[in-house]
């Protein structure tokens, strides 16, 4: 399969490069060619070739002058978590998550979560969302709903316990690195546990030998409220990221997930240690969680990408909101309104997603990667006048401006319809079925 994409605006994410008019050649599942227009090459008719050999296609797009890019990349996600959406809103963490989101996922049934996966996907490629980072239970049914919709995901472990629980907790990590890692051009596994505070010392441990053993990084929501890290200093004398690097667990880099809560030994230790930020506005937002500093992330080295969390506690996963927040957030707290760039915004959604989850294959337009693109509106209201492009992208731009979302050379959505054969209307019914099961199942328990 061979398609043009042509007359466009093209933003390849490289560095230095500035966005430029031309169009891209996709052959299968990668980028054959990128050809920057000049006044001598410049294309009119979509029945011409810039190249001297007569090229067939399949399909040719014209984007219109429109935008096409790198799709974003959510790493800190709970898709099947959509039969949460407003099922327990305007509760602080812990309370959120003790009282009301662990009773209901007790009622989950493995099958449902191929259906809440679907969903999320749904959501994700309306909104120009080509890979997340997934950490939730099942992980056939995650990695089973990506392949059958075409979706790329990388699946995160996500394992907890107290010391009764830790050779459950190891032999499950193993089975699902074995599983998944690497298993399907379009699912990847990472190792990964919950939190410092659901795991006891024991377990961490173990899972740092493991790491060291696979030559694996290590990912985990770290740090995300204040009595998170005073708890952790309560037990064991220090933060949990001292705590982490005490055991062993970073040392081959890896990922926390919110990291709103960090001290300069801290920022020393992530910096030495190659350890990303993943940043979720949103959800620390209306859990009341704090905001993440990301301005000081950046002025150390330390590298940010960007997540949604899950539906649960968010209560979309709207990349647009984020990356504004991302940005707007740090003004406020820093009271200084040229903190934080759109171009930085950008680069954490796309660039350093993609390097955080070793996908080295989709950070950037360029021949021979994957296609994985997306494809946006210029010609609506809210991006012109064009005065800057990548401004209007982080501080005006919306899913309604996604024409396009491409995954492996894949189109899965276009003007305002799925493609490849999915009936969103069929998993909305099934969704809401188990929900309505669960709140029944929880009156009757």
């Amino acid at each position: 399969m061979r398609i043009r994409l042509y007359h466009a605006k093209i933003l390849t994410m490289k560095q230095d490069v500035d966005w430029f008019e031309g169009e891209v050649w996709v052959c299968d599942n990668q980028i054959e060619k990128v050809i920057r227009y000049t006044d001598e090459n410049i294309i009119q008719d979509d029945n011409s070739n810039i190249c001297d050999d007569k090229i067939e296609f399949d399909q040719q797009i014209d984007c219109m002058g429109n935008l096409l890019m790198p799709g974003f990349k959510n790493c800190h996600a709970h898709g099947p978590m959509t039969f949460l959406r407003s099922f327990a809103d305007d509760l602080p963490l812990q309370q959120w998550l003790n009282t009301m989101i662990f009773p209901a996922e007790a009622k989950l049934k493995e099958e449902d979560i191929y259906t809440l996966m679907q969903l999320a996907i749904l959501e994700y490629i309306r909104g120009g969302i080509t890979t997340s980072f997934e950490m939730y239970f099942y992980p056939e049914m995650i990695a089973k709903a990506c392949i059958d919709m075409g979706y790329r995901v990388v699946i995160s472990g996500t394992v907890f316990g107290d010391e009764n629980g830790v050779e459950s907790a190891i032999n499950t990590l193993k089975k699902d690195y074995t599983t998944f890692h690497q298993c399907h051009s379009l699912v990847d596994y990472r190792l990964g546990f919950h939190s410092e505070y659901s795991c006891c010392k024991e377990l961490l441990q173990e899972i740092a030998h493991l790491s060291q053993q696979y030559h694996a990084p290590v990912y985990m929501h770290n740090s995300e409220t204040e009595l998170e890290v005073h708890q952790c200093i309560e037990r064991h004398g220090m933060t949990p990221i001292q705590l982490m690097d005490e055991v062993g667990l970073f040392e081959y880099g890896g990922a926390g997930h919110h990291m709103l809560y960090t001290n300069e030994k801290d920022i020393e230790i992530m910096k030495k240690r190659g350890i990303y930020v993943v940043t979720n506005p949103s959800s620390n937002l209306k859990l009341a969680s704090g905001i993440a500093p990301i301005k000081e992330y950046i002025e150390h080295g330390i590298k940010v990408a960007i997540g949604t969390d899950g539906p649960a506690s968010n209560n979309n996963m709207n990349f647009f909101k984020e990356m504004y927040l991302t940005t707007t957030l740090q003004k406020v707290k820093y009271c200084d309104a040229a903190v934080v760039k759109p171009e930085q915004v950008l680069q954490m959604a796309t660039v350093n997603g993609a390097h955080l989850l070793g996908l080295t294959d989709v950070d950037s337009i360029e021949e021979g990667k994957q296609a994985d693109l997306i494809l946006i509106d210029l010609l609506k209201p809210n991006m012109q006048p064009m005065n800057h492009l990548v401004n209007n992208l982080i501080y005006s731009g919306s899913n309604d401006n996604v024409i396009m979302t491409m995954i492996a050379g894949k189109i899965l959505y276009a003007n305002g319809s799925y493609c490849n054969g999915i009936h969103p209307l069929d998993i909305y019914e099934k969704a809401n079925y188990i929900i309505r099961r669960i709140e029944c199942d929880l009156v009757n328990s």
